[in-house]
Formats: C-alpha cells, sequence, structure tokens
C-alpha cells in the first residue's frame, strides 16, 4: 500500500480558526507567565521580562538553512532552523550560552517571524526547526497562522531543552509535526546542580510522555533521502562520570514511551560556559563511556539510534 501524502497538521487548524484561537489564549497568559515550569508569573505582555530573559516581542539569534541537525530532519536541502535567545534552563555546560545565558539576539515581530518561515520553505528546507522556544509559545503559535495564510506547509519541529509543561504542551497538539527534546539527565539531582531546574526529570518526562501522546513514534519517508515528517525524536547528550544518566532515560523511553523510539546518543559534550567550574565537568567523555552510555541504550531496548 502507498504511503498516505504528507500535510503538516497545523494546516487543517489554521483553516478551522483553531489557531487563531489558541494564539490568543496564549497572548493572555503572557500577562502573569506560566508557560514553562518556572510559572514566574511576569507580566510579560507589560514588557517585563520572564525568568527566560523574554518579554512581549519574538526574541531570536539567527536563523538560516542547517545541515548540521539530524540527517531525517537535513535531507538533501537541510533544516530550517530558527534560534531564540533566552532559554527557561540554566544550563552551566550549555554551548550556545551566548545565546541561552548571555542573551545575545534581536527582537521582531510576529508578522516577521512568519516571513522568516516563508523564506526558509522557499530557500527548498524540509523543515521549519524551532530551537528553544519553550518561552516563545505564544509568539511562535500566532505566527504560524499568518504564516500558513502566506503559503507556509512544511512540517514545523519543536527542538527543545525538554523543560517543558504539559498545559502548554496541549497548545502545540496538532500544530507542532515533529518534537525534538533533549532529555539531559535521568534523576532530578543533576538538574537541580547543572540546569539549575530541581524538578527537571519529573516535568520532562511528564512532557515526553504528552508530545508522544501527540506525534507517536517517528514516521520516516525513504526517498532518496530518508525525511522524518512527523513524531518523537529524543536527543541525548552523554555526559562525563555518568552525569546524564542515560541508562535512566533509556528504560523510561523503553518502558514508558515507545521502545520505536527514535534517540540521538550525542558523543560531543565539551566544557563550555561555566562547565569549569565543576570539577566532574572540566573534560570530554571518553570512547569508553560513549560505548557504555549506547550499550545502555541498546540494553533497554531501543533499537533506532540516530545520529
Amino acid at each position: 500500500m502507498a504511503e498516505e501524502p504528507f500535510r503538516a497538521a497545523y494546516l487543517k487548524l489554521v483553516e478551522s480558526g483553531e489557531v487563531a484561537r489558541r494564539a490568543e489564549l496564549l497572548k493572555e497568559m503572557l500577562g502573569s507567565c506560566t508557560l514553562c515550569p518556572r510559572q514566574c508569573r511576569a507580566d510579560r505582555s507589560a514588557g517585563e521580562l520572564g525568568w527566560c530573559g523574554a518579554g512581549a516581542d519574538v526574541f531570536i539569534s539567527s536563523y538560516g538553512r542547517h545541515l548540521g541537525e539530524e540527517s531525517v530532519l537535513v535531507g538533501r536541502y537541510g533544516s530550517g532552523t530558527i534560534f531564540f535567545a533566552g532559554c527557561t534552563l540554566g544550563c552551566v555546560f550549555c554551548q550556545n550560552y551566548d545565546i541561552s545565558q548571555l542573551r545575545h539576539g534581536y527582537h521582531i515581530s510576529q508578522s516577521e517571524l512568519a516571513d522568516i518561515m516563508i523564506e526558509l520553505q522557499e530557500q527548498g528546507c524540509h523543515n521549519v526547526n524551532f530551537v528553544s522556544p519553550t518561552h516563545q509559545v505564544a509568539q511562535i503559535v500566532e505566527a504560524v497562522e499568518i504564516a500558513a495564510k502566506r503559503g507556509l506547509c512544511v512540517p514545523l519541529v519543536y527542538n527543545t531543552g525538554g523543560y517543558d509543561s504539559v498545559e502548554s504542551l496541549a497548545f502545540l497538539d496538532g500544530i507542532v509535526d515533529i518534537y525534538m527534546p533533549d532529555m539531559k539527565y535521568g534523576d532530578n539531582g543533576p538538574g537541580s546542580v547543572y540546569s539549575g531546574a530541581p524538578d527537571y526529570w519529573d516535568r520532562c518526562r511528564e512532557a515526553v510522555k504528552e508530545m508522544h501522546r501527540q506525534v507517536g513514534d517517528l514516521d520516516v519517508r525513504k526517498g532518496t533521502f530518508a525525511i522524518a515528517v512527523r513524531g518523537l525524536l529524543v536527543r541525548h547528550l552523554v555526559l562525563p562520570n555518568g552525569l546524564a544518566g542515560t541508562a535512566s532515560v533509556a528504560r523510561f523511553l523503553a518502558d514508558e514511551v515507545s521502545r520505536k523510539t527514535f534517540i540521538n546518543v550525542m558523543p560531543q559534550y565539551r566544557p563550555a560556559y561555566d562547565a569549569r567550574r565543576y570539577p566532574e565537568l572540566t573534560r570530554e567523555i571518553t570512547p569508553d563511556e560513549y560505548e557504555e552510555a549506547v550499550g545502555s541504550v541498546r540494553e533497554a531496548g531501543l533499537r533506532n539510534i540516530i545520529g
């Protein structure tokens, strides 16, 4: 049986007016922001900055066609990435700390964000990839409504640090096609010490289960290039000294989400930003540590390990 032709999830909701309705509700939430698990209640609609460093405007650092993402997102023409400035996490080893922690970026309107989406699509990108979008959900949904009416039709990727609330994710049901969360740690301890989020593991598990409920296992269409069009793809960065808790992450995915989950077990840790303040984080991982991490993923029953 031939595969059904792909149609981005959000198009139907835009046509029905549902995306516009959700955009209004999310905009109201900016008045006492509870979009992420920090629940800081900043009045972002009045110009107050949230814990994330963002206010009411779209706050980005850069955008463009990216060839360095996962192969199932890149294909032949690349993934259309939009990097949002600020972050809901405070990771001491963040490799994009100038964007996330130092908040180097510029403000644009929702209409301008929609124009960027269209530009990336016109460049041939296989998807629009929102990087660190958690604190910009309200602005993104409004921009999707605008962009879809201007012809946007490629899949939308929600590329997040994994510290998301189920309540906010519910607004994205039927809008996001591909969820790509980090699962940084396999328990709450390291999340508290290294990311300033004492409940990271609890909130991340809830979020990933909700993401999978919405989009299911990754649907990869095979042609000249294998391209993902819908589903869940997890990233997991291996940390030195077993600090990422890889075995715990893998068991959770296999036992509580799906053994078909696609996971990118990443070896590229380096001690960036403030990591050198922590002796246990001051070196890159060893080949043996990486092999042990991949082995624990396989032992849990996950087989869709990608790069």
